[in-house]
């Protein structure tokens, strides 16, 4: 009964929430773990998940507590949150004991942001001159300058830009379209790219995809991560950025100079607002600081 609601689970989660691969395998994981620990710790083989008490839950967090770093055990608690929650929104059973899940408290993550300074460094740290190095000089232009997931700055094809108007069309979670503006240097990267893409293609036309990989295929996005890596090391910047952090500094920017949380929200392609103030706490912070440092009524009088 279990494998039939996970199987249940992961159709709603593909089909439904237009959830990507690695948020799909990583699910998968996740329950096929605690499946594993309910047959060989609980003596529970293939149970129905409305006979799973919170006791069971917490058994199996525990369990994996000696081998897993806080923030994996968090992700296997949302993990059992979303699957409970979907078991109920289905009326498949009556309560959620995993919203009584307590998430372990997790180390502060690492920057994962860039300043203004070390966005123009990294775009101005190589000549760009050889096919592979004005393709890498496109991405991270168009990846800085439209805020773009990583998989979807992979995943747009020539047909998706417009370089007259300025725009690219992106295909974001849930399969939700979106128009992003491109910038003048990104449109400008972008054009000087095209005009040479073919000597990836070895002069045939390639199906698609703009971004494409030494032997002319699309890249992917651990390629993209790789090659930033290489670009970071070599303009001596922090190498733990990553084309996540290009996202992350393209929302920190535009709040930085006066775009409203809505406006950066829509460009992002975000369904709920609180995800974009996650993006751009960074802001909010420095927002913050110089409040209290310079407002009359901030600070209290000695």
């Amino acid at each position: 009964m279990l494998s039939r609601r996970i199987d249940q689970f992961m159709e709603y989660l593909r089909a439904e929430r237009g959830a990507s691969e690695h948020t799909l395998r990583a699910y998968a994981s996740d329950l096929g773990q605690f499946a594993d620990y309910l047959e060989q710790k609980a003596g529970l083989a293939d149970p129905d998940p409305a006979t799973l008490s919170l006791r069971h839950l917490r058994g199996y967090i525990a369990a994996r507590f000696d081998e897993n770093e806080a923030s994996s055990l968090a992700r296997k608690i949302s993990t059992l949150r979303s699957f409970w929650k979907f078991l109920v929104k289905k009326r498949l059973v009556a309560d959620n004991p995993a919203e009584l899940l307590s998430t372990p408290k997790t180390s502060k993550p690492l920057r994962n942001f860039m300043t203004v300074d070390e966005v123009f460094h990294l775009l101005e740290s190589h000549s760009g001159e050889g096919i592979l190095g004005v393709r890498d000089m496109a991405m991270w232009e168009v990846g800085y300058g439209t805020g773009l997931r990583v998989s979807e700055l992979v995943g747009i094809d020539e047909a998706d830009v417009d370089l007259d108007e300025g725009w690219v069309r992106t295909l974001g979670k849930g399969n939700k379209e979106r128009l992003v503006p491109l910038g003048k240097k990104a449109t400008a990267a972008l054009k000087r790219y095209l005009c040479r893409r073919l000597e990836l293609a070895s002069g045939q036309t390639p199906e698609g995809a703009i971004f494409l990989n030494h032997r002319g295929g699309r890249l992917t996005t651990r390629s993209v991560r790789r090659l930033l890596k290489e670009h970071l090391v070599r303009a001596g910047l922090d190498t733990s950025i990553t084309p996540h952090g290009l996202r992350h500094s393209f929302a920190t920017h535009l709040l930085d100079s006066g775009a409203d949380l809505r406006g950066i929200q829509e460009l992002m392609g975000h369904a709920s607002l609180s995800t974009t103030q996650r993006y751009t706490h960074v802001s909010i912070d420095r927002i913050m600081q110089v409040y209290d440092a310079a407002h009359p009524r901030a600070k209290r009088r000695e």
